[in-house]
């Protein structure tokens, strides 16, 4: 049985090009209840944390780079089968093989600017939602 809740971010070049509340909307109109959300920005050490499960690859220290340089827009989501929804609803990976009218086809510019995080497993959900987010801080 599939989770309610997945984790998003709204990434810093996403945030830096304005458009964070359309993604965010768009992320309403889904049908998604947004449970918790916050501005900030990551350290260094934070993304390395964060991202910890991509270290011995290549493209680590370039996602590390982009993940730190600028605020993000961090998010707990709630519906049912919350992660693959969630994941389909943002598209592919790479913006230009992402789905008409999902948030990065909308959005994106890159495989590294895709322009939303989105967890890929229950497991992932929990443990980056902790990441971010305290009981208190979830409504």
């Amino acid at each position: 049985m599939s989770g309610k809740i997945t984790f998003t971010m709204v990434k810093p070049g996403a945030v830096a090009d304005g458009n964070a509340a359309a993604i965010l909307a768009k992320i309403s109109e889904g049908g998604f209840k947004i449970k918790a959300l916050k501005m900030t920005q990551l350290s260094t050490k934070q993304a390395e944390m964060f991202y910890a499960v991509h270290r011995e690859r290549p493209f680590f220290g370039s996602l590390v780079a982009s993940m730190t340089s600028g605020p993000i827009v961090a998010a707990l989501l709630e519906k049912e089968d919350a992660v693959s929804a969630f994941r389909a609803y943002i598209g592919a990976t790479n913006p230009a093989d992402a789905e008409v009218g999902t948030i990065r086809n909308l959005y994106g510019k890159s495989i590294e600017a895709n322009a939303v995080h989105g967890s890929d497993s229950d497991e992932n959900a929990a443990i980056e939602s902790a990441f971010f987010f305290s009981n208190f801080e979830r409504f």
